[in-house]
């Protein structure tokens, strides 16, 4: 894990991992610095972003891994679907596998199917110890934006959620493509 933002529990992760027997490598990094006080980044999630995984890349290939499992769920996807439609003009979203031809590494996002209010009821259920968001940015950024704006939709359009998530799988999205 890449350490360096306020309220980041070491601890609570070295706990889980000793748990579950789950071996932790946790990297110190100036992401925070970089993004927040020496760039000043008025939109700082697409940086912050890139240079997480630079730091994730680096130490799986130093562990000698070939994967790296990522947490995104169902809302990411959608809120990214549409963060890259109305900010960039693309119609694209990460897929649930990626092949990252420079590092050779496979990236996996086994819970996109999930919604994250399906997580978090899970959370609640099996009474798991989640550590507080460290981002800066959290409840203030454009994504968080698309999350109202979903969640608004709804209102009116019940399965808007399900209409998407089935445009991105019938598109042509790199990743996508129906099995």
């Amino acid at each position: 894990m890449i350490l360096g933002f306020e309220f980041f529990n070491r601890f609570l992760l070295e706990d889980i991992c000793k748990s579950i027997d789950v071996p932790l490598f946790c990297e110190e990094s100036h992401i925070k610095e970089i993004v927040f006080d020496i760039r000043k980044e008025k939109n700082p999630c697409s940086l912050c972003a890139n240079l997480r995984r630079g730091i994730l890349n680096t130490t799986a290939i130093r562990e000698d891994c070939n994967k790296i499992a990522l947490g995104h769920n169902e809302d990411d996807v959608l809120e990214t679907f549409l963060l890259n439609l109305f900010y960039t003009g693309s119609i694209s979203t990460f897929a649930p596998v990626s092949y990252m031809d420079r590092s050779k590494m496979t990236l996996i996002r086994p819970l996109i199917y999930m919604p994250e209010k399906e997580a978090r009821r899970f959370i609640k259920k099996s009474n798991i110890t989640v550590m507080p968001k460290t981002c800066p940015m959290d409840g203030v950024s454009k994504r968080e934006d698309m999350k109202k704006m979903i969640k608004d939709l709804q209102i009116d359009i019940p399965h808007i959620r399900a209409n998407l998530f089935g445009a991105i799988e019938r598109s042509n999205i790199k990743g996508w493509k129906r099995f």
